[in-house]
């Protein structure tokens, strides 16, 4: 079976949250599986496209309403990252460093979109199945079923999975002619609430749906940013299959980010040694249990709320807790954040900012990692956590819910049901009893560490759902 994943982001070439891990390792196992899974994705300005060899297999011209741009797209020829990755390099649109956050964002992605597709209807062949991930590539479903152009794509299956449905990519009417010709009688699959709406448009238009964990899928059915009612008309179609982590990448016997890389058996003396190693950079110290944030720094993740969580804890806890974030989003916050250091030396710090290899070593340094997250559809950090013998402290939501079990449920983890200051100040204090049991420490670590959250069983069932 040949699958052509579609998407805006996949580690390690550009990266912004989960939806890049997922594309660099999902395609990957599916390959182990005896398949051919190849990832299709825009060349961003990225030391992966500057660094890496490239030979380029197509060289066509799109248009965009009345503009026409040129589109290039390139393979990477040592498939060094277990699967067939190939760039489309189109000029003013993807050769910028960022991902997102350009004003022609929307124009940016249609290009990328008609491009890809542009490419596909040169083909000799069909692949087996299209896969579309998010709204950057939600029009695809559309534009194969209804476009003259891509019409002899139609009978691919197109499978849409959504990573997070508050983001929707939604535009004008006036941008309409952007798409190639297709009957103005189906303009309708293309609207929501008065907008085209891309992720709308592919919940209507694609094979099938999934969510990146079970509880999401119940979740958008009474929170999806006003697209409850399609869900619901959709359900039938879709189905929640859990995220799983590459554990090739994330291997602390092999992790080559890590001061020291440890096994379950010598999991005491290499959190030891790599939390040490954090405390010296850091300032902060290693006597004390080690509490860390991970992530995007908005207000779906609860971070608005951290700069209070953590004063409050350091206050309560005063000299007997360490605090460390990693973690860019909302300038405020970052702002709120970075002011703590001053108020708490040697107990808190704070990097702004994103770093690859620090996030390993925080993972395996840390003793707790907080998630207070008001949407989560998935969530990997929880599962790096757990990898790592790093105590996930979460609220109970989306992946979260069914990644974590608390404690006092006979489970590994700590948890609270909402996203406020005074359910994790709680949630931190359970922590700070459950470190200064040493015993319970320690088997609750090698039990997190011996939990398979890999690829293997969501690839299969990805597997299984393409052969509709």
């Amino acid at each position: 079976m040949e699958i052509i994943h579609l998407s805006a982001e996949c580690y390690p070439i550009a990266k912004v949250g989960g939806l890049g891990d997922v594309v660099g390792a999902l395609p990957k196992y599916q390959n182990k599986l005896g398949h051919v899974a190849k990832v299709v994705m825009p060349a961003y300005e990225t030391k992966f496209f500057r660094e890496n060899e490239f030979e380029s297999v197509y060289d066509g011209w799109g248009k965009l309403g009345f503009q026409h741009f040129s589109v290039r797209i390139f393979r990477e020829k040592t498939n060094k990252l277990g699967f067939d990755l190939y760039l489309v390099h189109i000029a003013g649109f993807t050769d910028r460093p960022n991902v997102y956050g350009y004003a022609d964002d929307t124009e940016r992605f249609l290009a990328f979109q008609i491009g890809v597709l542009d490419w596909m209807a040169q083909w000799e062949h069909k692949p087996d199945v299209i896969h579309c991930h998010d709204h950057h590539t939600g029009l695809v479903p559309f534009m194969t079923a209804h476009c003259n152009k891509y019409r002899h794509l139609n009978q691919i299956p197109t499978i849409l999975t959504i990573h997070n449905a508050q983001y929707q990519g939604q535009f004008g009417w006036d941008k309409l002619n952007y798409l190639p010709p297709f009957d103005l009688w189906k303009a309708g699959q293309l609207d929501w609430k008065g907008a085209i709406n891309p992720l709308a448009s592919a919940i209507k238009c694609c094979w099938r749906i999934t969510t990146v964990s079970p509880s999401y899928l119940e979740e958008i059915s009474y929170r999806a940013n006003g697209l409850e009612a399609l869900f619901a008309r959709e359900r039938g179609k879709s189905v929640g299959i859990l995220n799983g982590i590459d554990n090739e990448v994330w291997n602390p016997t092999a992790d080559a980010m890590l001061e020291k890389q440890f096994a379950v058996r010598t999991v005491d003396n290499g959190k030891k040694a790599n939390k040490q190693a954090l405390c010296d950079v850091f300032n902060l110290d290693a006597s004390k249990p080690l509490f860390t944030f991970i992530g995007r720094l908005v207000d779906e993740k609860g971070a608005d709320l951290l700069p209070e969580i953590f004063n409050n804890a350091l206050w309560q806890h005063k000299g007997e807790i360490n605090i460390l974030v990693l973690g860019s989003g909302d300038p405020q916050v970052e702002g709120r954040l970075f002011q703590l250091k001053d108020a708490f030396p040697g107990n808190y710090n704070a990097y702004i900012g994103y770093n690859e290899q620090l996030s390993h070593q925080i993972y395996a340094g840390a003793d707790f990692l907080l998630m207070p997250s008001r949407v989560e559809p998935c969530g990997l950090n929880q599962m790096y956590a757990l990898r790592y013998g790093t105590i996930p402290i979460v609220r109970r939501i989306g992946g979260l819910k069914d990644t974590v079990v608390d404690i006092g449920d006979g489970g590994f983890g700590i948890c609270h049901d909402q996203t406020s200051a005074w359910d994790v100040g709680h949630a931190i204090g359970r922590a700070m009893e459950l470190y200064n049991d040493k015993k319970k420490m320690k088997e609750i670590r090698k039990f997190m560490m011996n939990i398979d959250h890999s690829w293997d069983k969501a690839a299969q069932e990805y597997i299984n759902l393409y052969q509709i």
